[in-house]
C-alpha cells in the first residue's frame, strides 16, 4: 500500500476504503478520537545507538498542536516509558498537559498529568537473562558486532553493527528464542534487534486497553517495526467492533510487511510529523 503524494501542509489521503473512512471519522468527531504513536522510526529516526535517538525536531510542537483537538494522545513503545519521555520531550509542554506514554508495551505508564510512572514488579527471568547473555553471545561465537542493550523490563540484542546485520539477526533468532523460553520470556523481533522480555503483553494489548478507557469512536495509529504488528491487529479488531481506525506506517524498506497492511504510508518520521501538523490545521 502507499499514499498519493502530498505537500508540505496538505492532508494525504488514505489508499483504502477502510482508512478513507477513518479518517473522516476523525476529522468528524476529533474529541472522540485517540491518536497513538510509536516512538523510535516513528516519532524519532533509528540511530546506530538508540541512546543518542531523540524525537523528530518538529514532532513535539505537531502533538502539542494535535493533542487538544483529540480525545487523547498516547506513544507506545517497548523502551522504558521515562526514556521515551526524556528522548521525547515531552514533559512540560503546554498543549500535552494530557498526553500519556506506554512503555514497555505497556507494563509502564507515564501520564503528563501527574508527571509519574506507575509500573508492576518486573519479571525475575530479565535478571536472570541480563546475566547470561554476555557469556551467551561469546560461546555461540556471536559477540562479534553485536551488543546489549539494557531496557530495565526487557534486554536486547542488536545486530546493525554487524558485517552482516540481517545474518547476524538470523542465526540469534532460535538460540535467543531458547534462552528465552528457559527463563519464561519471549522474544520480539525487531529492526536488526531482538528484544527478550515478558510475555502477555505487547503494543496490540496496550492499544486496546487504553483505547477501551478513553471510550474512542476512531482511532490513528502509527508504527514502523515488527513489534507494531499487534497494534495494527487491535486496530483491525477495533474496526470489525465498529470502531474506524487509520493504519499509518512511518515508511521502511525494511518492514515491508507493515507497509502492505497500512492504509497510508508516510516518508518516515518527517512523513508523520507532516501528517500529525496537517491533521491539526485541518482541525483548527
Amino acid at each position: 500500500m502507499g499514499s498519493h503524494p502530498e505537500s508540505k501542509d496538505s492532508l494525504p489521503a488514505p489508499v483504502t476504503p477502510a482508512g478513507r473512512e477513518a479518517l473522516e471519522a476523525i476529522l468528524t468527531h476529533p474529541a472522540r478520537t485517540v491518536v497513538a504513536l510509536d516512538f523510535d522510526g516513528t516519532l524519532a529516526p533509528i540511530v546506530p545507538d538508540p541512546d543518542r535517538a531523540r524525537a523528530h525536531p518538529d514532532a513535539v510542537p505537531a502533538l502539542a498542536a494535535l493533542a487538544p483537538k483529540v480525545a487523547s494522545v498516547a506513544v507506545v513503545t517497548g523502551r522504558p516509558a521515562g526514556v521515551a519521555v526524556r528522548h521525547g520531550g515531552f514533559a512540560g509542554v503546554p498543549g500535552l498537559e494530557h498526553l500519556v506514554v506506554l512503555g514497555h508495551y505497556g507494563a509502564e505508564r507515564w501520564d503528563a498529568v501527574s508527571g509519574t510512572v506507575t509500573a508492576p514488579a518486573p519479571h525475575p527471568g530479565v535478571a536472570a537473562v541480563r546475566a547470561e547473555l554476555p557469556g551467551f553471545l561469546d560461546g555461540i561465537g556471536a559477540w562479534q558486532g553485536t551488543w546489549i542493550e539494557e531496557k530495565g523490563r526487557a534486554v536486547a540484542v542488536h545486530t546493525r553493527r554487524a558485517a552482516d546485520p540481517q545474518a547476524a539477526f538470523e542465526a540469534l533468532r532460535e538460540p535467543l528464542g531458547e534462552l528465552a523460553a528457559r527463563h519464561g520470556l519471549i522474544v520480539e523481533p525487531g529492526r536488526m534487534v531482538l528484544e527478550l522480555r515478558p510475555p502477555g503483553m505487547d503494543k496490540g494489548v496496550a492499544l486496546m486497553e487504553y483505547v477501551r478507557e478513553a471510550g474512542a469512536e476512531a482511532v490513528l495509529y502509527s508504527g514502523d517495526d515488527l513489534g507494531d504488528l499487534p497494534a495494527f491487529a487491535a486496530v483491525d479488531k477495533l474496526r470489525s467492533d465498529g470502531v474506524p481506525g487509520l493504519l499509518v506506517c512511518s515508511g521502511s524498506s525494511e518492514v515491508a510487511e507493515l507497509a502492505e497492511r497500512a492504509d497510508l504510508v508516510v516518508d518516515g518520521p518527517a512523513g508523520v510529523v507532516r501528517l500529525l501538523a496537517a491533521l491539526a490545521a485541518r482541525l483548527a
